[in-house]
């Protein structure tokens, strides 16, 4: 499984360790991001992301930032992806399952690293669940149809 991770200057350190955690697990990890203390603006980093998971590139994407909430917000506008700000390992488990996430963001100012890596281990053990969900799911493509 290929995992992108992308990162703003605010979360150099906790994407470092997530980006070593996923790859002794195994995973196949692109960065994106930054690896020193440069500054760059998380909106370009949330959209390579998102491109990369809209044109398979990559299976899915974590997102560090600050918060969270901006690189996300970021990839979100990419057609095709479902990003979701998780501050805990439940809530990335059932944007998956639910939601069919194929993004995750958490902020580095925000949870420590073993929480991060609890986050990311739920995301990725985690299945969509289909059903009723599939239904709400074609809604997001409805909306983004909408917006062409």
């Amino acid at each position: 499984m290929r995992i992108g991770i992308g990162n703003d200057h605010a979360a150099i350190e906790l994407k470092k360790e997530i980006l070593n955690y996923l790859s002794e697990k195994g995973y196949e990890v692109i960065n994106f991001g930054i690896n020193e203390g440069e500054t760059v603006d998380y909106p370009n980093i949330g959209e390579e992301v998102g491109n990369a998971v809209a044109n398979n590139i990559v299976d899915y994407g974590v997102l560090i930032c600050g918060t969270g909430v901006g690189i996300s917000l970021a990839a979100n506008k990419v057609n095709g992806v479902r990003a979701c700000v998780c501050s805990e390992p439940t809530t990335a488990s059932l944007a998956k399952r639910h939601n069919n996430a194929n993004i995750i963001a958490f902020g580095a100012r925000i949870v420590g690293v073993e929480v991060a890596k609890d986050i990311v281990d739920s995301f990725l053990n985690a299945s969509f669940e289909g059903g009723r969900h599939l239904r709400r799911v074609n809604l997001f493509k409805d909306i983004e149809e909408r917006q062409k």
